[in-house]
């Protein structure tokens, strides 16, 4: 198994100032993804990636003024443990976006 990590502002709808790079290259491993499931999935090697909104840590924290509601990551531990589990032979070549419905139009 491979599990890369992109972020839920690669899909967000608004341009987010200053983020060029950060997107671009979050962008980047979620194309990368589905080239390497294709590449590896004859080899059962599954490909995925974990996308999730921003993450209630210190240093998501810094220089913010309100501290909304935010994941924690035991919750996107428990995605990861799902992706990593036999069971989930079938799911390859996919951006699983975790963020509460936040890119939904």
């Amino acid at each position: 198994r491979v599990i890369l990590f992109s972020t839920s502002l690669a899909a967000f709808s608004m341009v987010t100032p200053n983020y060029l790079l950060y997107t671009a290259s979050k962008g980047a491993i979620e194309q990368m993804t589905r080239a390497l499931a294709k590449d590896l999935g004859q080899r059962k090697i599954t490909v995925n990636t974990i996308a999730p909104r921003p993450i209630g840590t210190d240093a998501y924290f810094v220089g913010k003024t309100e501290q909304l509601v935010q994941m924690q990551t035991g919750e996107i531990a428990n995605i990861v443990a799902f992706i990593a589990r036999d069971e989930s032979l079938w799911v390859n070549g996919q951006t699983v976006r975790i963020n509460g419905g936040m890119t939904v139009g």
